[in-house]
């Protein structure tokens, strides 16, 4: 990977509309260029599986999809499917057996944008666990020291706040049937058909908490193989879709978004001051052109333009060359305020909080904060877990402590250490990057300030 002409991966903008499968091949093909500006240590693999240090572990990544590009529910819909998947082969053949593998009849497959897919076989589906299991047992890589602290933890709040709707689930998957043409019942005596029921008012049903962006089309698909089976392979659809958005769109923007170590005051911040040393230079150079002092006081023009032309480009690709001296990074406005939960909270407690009980991997429950009306809420935690409320964030209280926070407190925010070394790595060859295309529009520039001969004008 060159030094001087690395790039970060581009910003991959989402496609309108419900996604299909030809969709996400859009995706992969616009990526597909971009493949070395992301190394394998952070590639999606190790991303999911919470291999990489800050701020590109599992929970960062889910962070960035809650609170920057608004879509979790793929990356919590694709989480539990791995879970399940490994959770239905470890299942003994005879209970395997009650719901044996989808193949989709031809009159309901998917035409037109989207892409059929061959029948399934006996065979685990290609999206088991093996390749891409997620570890939520995983206690390393730990997460930034300095993020949010953990909250008390109240179970019978976060039960009750998972209650989104006054509608039982069983009701919501019949709607959900019948607005896709599905008459009959599912077959109750497979295993898992709760949990799925579940998912279907979750993720699937229109209107849903956490609703995937499928089209009729695609829905009406998946929810038919879900009648017949509790099979995975009855998922494959929803899951290309899924995985092609999160590989395709969602990882490389959230690599790109996590190489940037300032948040949006301070590279506008440092942006705008680039361009004041740039100004300052023009007006000391024409100044000193109009004076009778000796030509070679112009060389004073140097260090501001190559000051401002280096914080300027460093600026423009999100990075503040101040703040990496330190390789720092600013907090993200979430992480500012002790009332966040994360995935190794229940681990590491502050001494002023009360300690938790630690979850299984099965039954994740989050930590609880307080609302803003007095009452408890759900924060960051509740992010990583299957089933809950939406994944909107405008209650929780870090959002008004930020609106109400000084400019300049937030340009000159908090700033914590990066522990991994490759995003390190990245913006090193970045800075560079900036040094050396400063010194190469500097130094012609104040050459030519230089020669020019003076006026006496002043």
């Amino acid at each position: 990977m060159s030094v001087l002409f690395y790039r970060r991966p581009d910003y991959v903008a989402k496609l309108p509309g419900p996604m299909n499968l030809s969709q996400c091949q859009i995706y992969v093909d616009r990526t597909q260029k971009h493949r070395k500006a992301i190394p394998a240590e952070l590639s999606f693999e190790n991303v999911v599986q919470n291999r990489a240090l800050p701020p590109c572990t599992l929970q960062d990544f889910m962070d960035y999809l809650v609170y920057v590009s608004h879509d979790a529910e793929n990356l919590q819909f694709w989480i539990w499917l791995q879970r399940y998947t490994a959770k239905f082969y470890a299942l003994p053949p005879s209970e395997q057996a009650l719901s044996p593998p989808y193949s989709a009849p031809e009159a309901i497959q998917p035409t037109g944008n989207e892409v059929s897919q061959p029948p399934r076989t006996t065979e685990k589906p290609r999206f088991g666990v093996s390749e891409y299991e997620v570890n939520f047992d995983q206690q390393e890589p730990p997460m930034t020291p300095a993020g949010a602290m953990s909250p008390q933890f109240d179970k019978q709040s976060f039960l009750s706040g998972i209650a989104t709707t006054n509608r039982s689930v069983v009701d919501s998957v019949e709607d959900a049937n019948a607005q896709a043409g599905l008459k009959w019942q599912s077959f109750t005596i497979q295993p898992f058909r709760a949990e799925i029921n579940r998912v279907i008012s979750h993720y699937i049903a229109p209107n849903s908490p956490r609703e995937l962006n499928l089209s009729h089309k695609t829905r009406s698909a998946v929810l038919h193989a879900l009648q017949h089976t509790t099979h995975p392979s009855a998922f494959a659809l929803v899951h290309d879709i899924v995985e092609g958005t999160l590989r395709g769109q969602s990882h490389p923007n959230f690599i790109r978004w996590s190489i940037c170590n300032g948040n949006k005051p301070r590279v506008l911040f440092v942006r705008n001051s680039g361009i004041a040393h740039i100004v300052a230079a023009v007006i000391l150079a024409i100044f000193l052109i109009c004076s009778a002092a000796s030509r070679w006081w112009r060389l004073w023009c140097f260090p501001l333009l190559f000051v401002g032309f280096d914080i300027g480009i460093a600026a423009y690709k999100g990075l503040c060359v101040i703040i990496h001296t330190g390789h720092s990074r600013a907090l993200r406005p979430w992480e500012q305020y002790g009332d966040g939960a994360s995935l190794n909270s229940f681990d590491n407690h502050d001494e002023d909080e009360e300690a938790t009980v630690g979850s299984s991997t099965d039954e994740v429950y989050s930590m609880s904060t307080p609302r803003k009306d007095g009452g408890k809420t759900t924060s960051r935690g509740i992010s990583m877990d299957t089933f809950g409320t939406s994944n909107a964030f405008d209650h929780e209280l870090w959002v008004d402590k930020y609106k109400k926070k000084p400019l300049l407190r937030r340009i000159f925010t908090k700033t914590v250490w990066i522990q991994n070394e490759t995003v390190r790595l990245l913006q090193d060859r970045i800075v560079m990057q900036s040094h050396v295309l400063a010194a190469l529009v500097t130094v012609p520039l104040t050459t030519l300030i230089v020669a020019l001969p003076q006026t006496g004008v002043l």
